[in-house]
């Protein structure tokens, strides 16, 4: 019984949180800015010899290392691959616009409920290699070593994102409920 209304708060909490940024026109916006930043640098980061290549000649080069490298994701990993790429982004979308409503809201004493989506951004993303900005920070070499070319850690960072989704739920509402004792 309270696994079942745990369950059924953190799918509440989730919902919440996923449809938040829908609510105004500023959170719509700010969504679809994060997952277009998120979706450009994760594609970028699977080739960043080329892109670096690309992109120092100008950036009217952008489309094409776009285009080109999302048909190298989907030709190398299949539309798995490219909707693990795209999901990530859409829910890193949605944790940034909550977790700057959250600040705005609470303060900065929010920030520590903030730290748990830092290892989903940080783990997930690359879809050649599964590396992420983790490939960036320089471990590329050792998460090559991991099975699957790095997709599990590309799911447990979603799995972070969607765990911190569904705790943090509604920016705007407490999520705990209270409750009232009589003595």
């Amino acid at each position: 019984m309270i696994a079942t209304d745990s369950l059924t708060t953190f799918g509440r909490n989730l919902a919440d949180a996923v449809t938040y940024p829908f609510e105004s026109w500023r959170g719509t916006v700010g969504l679809l800015i994060v997952t277009v930043a998120t979706y450009t640098l994760l594609v970028l980061s699977t080739m960043p010899e080329f892109s670096i290549q690309l992109l120092g000649d100008g950036l009217h080069w952008l489309d094409y290392a776009l285009v080109s490298l999302s048909e190298t994701i989907y030709r190398t990993d299949g539309p798995s691959g490219l909707a693990i790429i795209v999901l990530y982004a859409v829910l890193t979308g949605v944790a940034v616009v909550n977790a700057v409503a959250q600040l705005r809201i609470v303060g900065p004493t929010s920030l520590t409920d903030l730290s748990a989506v830092l290892p989903g951004l940080l783990a997930s993303g690359c879809a050649s290699c599964g590396a992420g900005l983790l490939g960036f920070l320089g471990f590329a070499g050792g998460l090559a070593l991991l099975p699957y070319d790095g997709t599990l850690l590309q799911i447990a960072g979603l799995a972070l994102l969607v765990f911190f989704l569904g705790r943090a739920g509604h920016p705007e509402r407490c999520s705990f409920t209270t409750e009232v004792t009589t003595e």
